[in-house]
């Protein structure tokens, strides 16, 4: 008997002497998607979300809803890539039928790989040849009665394009939610979060809004949303200079802001600090609120301070009924529904009738320093699919809230951490994905489909 000491044996000689059939660059590839964003077509519950798939460890898994084709489980691997091998680690809810899609765009796939017999277990596919920032595993048909459910998904390849599929691979485009090019002008990504520049600077490691205005930086968002709160304590212009400009001010010019509260405690006036800083960018229509459209959606900036007013109400309802595109999106302030420190506030209740009626579909806020998520539900607080998804993100840099009575339909709920919201719109859908300021995924949403 013999033994090799202080031999270093090159991967690929040992997988041919096992008889491993792997390629010199497949064995060299590194991991791309490890707690990278990951979203779903949907979930079976908050345990069992898209970036549980993507951590690391098969002791935590994503499942979707039971009993349902096709569901899918995708990616962002933050950039375009050349991807050599995809691996996925099954739970006893398999997928027979699967595809593995790339897209550089979200919105339109090629097909890199087939299977119509799988039997659970761990998949390893290698000798993959294509690109993409999003990779995608797309489920159509179960092996069980049950749904999809992954365990761990990898992805390997290098960053940057590598070769394009070759014609008899390509799917153009796959079916899916996202499949197909959309006439509004396809997918973006919004960065947003409220209440954000406490009077600090980076040079104090506890101050925050530095480490979240870095998070927007990477997602390099088609532009930023803010819901108000923006600068504390009374929102002086002075302190926008010192403390917010230094930070978020980086993105000022894609910035599309609304007031909160803080924002009317300046002692020389509203439109000293926050006018004073913003100028037309929070003005663009002559008033402190306003709309604008990207793609096939519509979003309405609304400032919550004037919601007892019948002004902005009734410049709502007429911006809504004249609105052409299929989606819709407001955010301001104060939220109807909240389980923090300040609670349900009832002076949105109008707005979000407004909107309801509207068939609006996503509602984003601030004034509590929590993140929370809601189901789709009624002005009224009644779980209904075809009901407005709302959002809680004062988590941008000021000093976190309680949670203290959880509401109906709260789905996820986070205090004590900072992050920003990554929002990936589609020309039909919607998905919001909470990074936190150490660049982990905190939460993720299923796709929701506008109404």
């Amino acid at each position: 008997m013999f033994r090799l000491r202080h031999t270093v044996i090159p991967i690929t000689l040992v997988a041919a002497l096992l008889g491993v059939g792997v390629t010199a660059a497949e064995a060299a590839d590194p991991l791309l998607s490890r707690d990278k964003p990951a979203t779903a077509s949907s979930v079976e519950s908050s345990s069992y979300s898209a970036n549980k798939a993507v951590d690391g460890t098969t002791s935590t898994r994503w499942a979707s809803q039971e009993g349902h084709d096709p569901e899918w489980l995708q990616v962002d691997l933050g950039a375009v890539s050349a991807v050599s091998r995809i691996k996925v680690v099954w739970e006893a809810a398999y997928a027979k039928k699967y595809t593995f899609d790339l897209s550089n765009d979200g919105t339109n796939w090629t097909r890199v790989h087939t299977t119509t017999d799988g039997d659970g277990g761990t998949d390893d596919r290698t000798g993959l040849s294509g690109a993409g920032r999003y990779v995608r595993v797309n489920g159509t048909q179960r092996g069980t009665s049950y749904g999809y459910s992954i365990k761990e998904l990898e992805v390997y390849g290098t960053t940057g394009p590598g070769p394009s599929p070759s014609p008899s691979a390509s799917a153009s485009p796959t079916t899916g939610p996202t499949a197909s090019p959309s006439p509004g002008g396809g997918s973006f990504v919004v960065a947003a979060a409220g209440d954000i520049a406490d009077q600090c600077t980076a040079s104090s490691s506890s101050c925050q809004h530095p480490k979240t205005a870095k998070l927007v930086t990477n997602m390099n968002p088609k532009f930023v949303v803010t819901m108000g709160d923006n600068q504390y304590d009374d929102a002086r212009l002075s302190d926008y200079k010192s403390y917010y400009d230094t930070t978020w001010g980086a993105f000022k010019a894609k910035t599309r802001p609304v007031p909160g509260n803080h924002e009317t405690y300046d002692p020389a006036g509203f439109e000293v600090g926050y006018k004073g800083y913003y100028g037309s960018i929070a003005f663009p229509q002559g008033k402190s609120y306003y709309s604008y459209n990207e793609g096939n959606w519509h979003f309405v900036a609304l400032d919550s301070n004037l919601f007892d007013t019948p002004e902005q109400l009734n410049w709502l309802k007429a911006d809504l009924a004249a609105n052409t595109k299929g989606c819709i999106a407001a955010y301001y302030h104060h939220p109807l529904f909240s389980s923090g420190e300040h609670g349900n506030d009832p002076v949105s209740k109008p707005v979000w009738d407004a909107l309801y009626a509207a068939r609006a579909d996503l509602v984003l806020n601030g004034h509590d320093h929590h993140y929370e998520r809601f189901g789709p539900q009624t002005p009224t607080a009644q779980s209904n699919a075809n009901g407005i998804v709302e959002i809680l993100g004062g988590m941008g840099g000021a000093p976190p809230y309680a949670i203290e009575n959880v509401q109906p339909n709260s789905l996820k709920r986070i205090t004590g951490k900072f992050g920003v919201l990554k929002l990936n719109f589609t020309d039909t859908t919607f998905t919001s994905t909470l990074i936190g300021a150490d660049n982990s995924v905190l939460d993720t949403s299923p796709t929701y489909t506008c109404h």
